[in-house]
């Protein structure tokens, strides 16, 4: 009960994390393995482009979206879209997914709609409480639905820039909330930040989004593996030996440890010793895919009142979709010639990931909080 009126049992739409995270499981528990056996030949129609675009444009958007929509009110104390709003936000995501198997230029104009929506949800509290140390993320939201409708120019230029978006939010997010989540879950590690690495690693990051709109090819590879001892000196700082006993802090810190393999593979891929696909699926699986992973499962259980523990499905989730990463990345460039094998097994690895979070959190994301709270 809650001001004497019963809450209503079902609560999909009562912020919005809810949602969002439940259709970015579901989406990409179903469309990488259907991608990955077009891609064996196995089913027709293989389009590269499509799983690209739907994995960052899709999936790692939807979780942007979610968390910036429960955050922001977090953040402001303000409201952020619920209800009958934020079912048509979720609903523009969903017409983008419907429309990419048949034109993704269609796709991108809905994907930049459900862009601004996200936008005004999240900058009209922001800007109502002139929360200025958040402003950005009300233009990195639009640089992403920005960067849909680039794909349509230059696919490897928009791909290129909206990976940097996103590596660039949760780089910003994971030094917000992994030291302070490893200080909180594990009492005496000393995970700290320093004030000076923190302005230096994700002014690296920038950097690299400079270049790399610049077309700045050997400069971004240059920066890059600047980078990455820099965000490899910043997590050393978060302590990540002392946190193998907690599943919810351990996985932030392997996703993050991607992040720095990325930045390393992107280096040198860019001088020529690397695939640069090996340093894209670092990011995309092994980072994006554990530190969403991460956050989804902590930030839903927390903002429903559960307790912050990691059960049988979270950590089956967490250790698959790192070896999907290990797969993907370092089969390939172990034994070349594995290189299909790997792309199946990994997309298995994923599926399956991304499947036990959905099943898991159905009940978590549909039903009210436990302690009879709105939210």
């Amino acid at each position: 009960m809650q001001d004497g009126r019963e809450l209503p049992r079902f609560a999909l739409f009562a912020l919005g994390f809810r949602p969002l995270y439940l259709l970015a499981g579901a989406y990409a528990a179903l469309a990488v393995p259907l991608w990955a056996m077009q891609y064996a030949g196995w089913l027709p129609g293989a389009n590269p482009l499509w799983h690209a675009h739907e994995m960052l444009f899709g999936y790692a958007f939807a979780v942007i979206a979610g968390f910036l929509l429960t955050a922001v009110r977090a953040w402001t104390g303000r409201p952020t879209p619920t209800g009958a709003a934020l079912a048509g936000i979720a609903a523009l995501w969903v017409a983008a997914r419907l429309l990419a198997p048949f034109s993704l230029p269609a796709a991108a104009v809905a994907g930049m709609l459900f862009a601004i929506a996200v936008a005004w949800g999240i900058g009209r509290p922001l800007l109502a409480a002139g929360n200025r140390r958040n402003y950005f993320f009300i233009a990195l939201v639009l640089a992403l639905g920005a960067a849909g409708i680039l794909f349509q120019q230059s696919a490897r230029l928009a791909l290129t820039l909206g990976l940097d978006v996103v590596l660039f939010v949760i780089a910003v997010m994971a030094g917000r909330v992994v030291p302070m989540f490893t200080n909180n879950g594990v009492p005496g590690a000393g995970a700290r930040r320093h004030p000076l690495l923190e302005r230096a690693a994700l002014g690296s990051i920038l950097a690299l989004i400079a270049c790399d709109a610049l077309g700045l090819e050997v400069a971004s590879a240059a920066v890059a593996l600047v980078a990455a001892a820099l965000h490899a000196a910043r997590l050393a700082l978060w302590a990540p030996q002392r946190t193998l006993a907690k599943p919810m802090v351990w996985i932030l810190h392997l996703a993050y440890a991607w992040l720095v393999a990325h930045l390393a593979l992107r280096g040198l891929a860019g001088f020529g010793f690397a695939p640069a696909a090996l340093a894209t699926h670092a990011l995309t699986i092994g980072a994006i895919g554990g530190l969403t992973l991460g956050m989804m499962t902590r930030t839903a259980r927390g903002h429903t009142a559960r307790p912050l523990i990691a059960g049988g499905a979270e950590v089956a989730a967490y250790v698959m979709v790192q070896l999907a990463a290990a797969v993907r990345v370092l089969v390939p460039l172990a034994i070349p010639e594995f290189y299909v094998a790997a792309v199946i097994g990994s997309a298995a690895l994923w599926s399956a990931a991304f499947a036990a979070f959905t099943v898991a959190y159905i009940p978590i994301l549909t039903r009210p909080r436990l302690d009879g709270q709105p939210g």
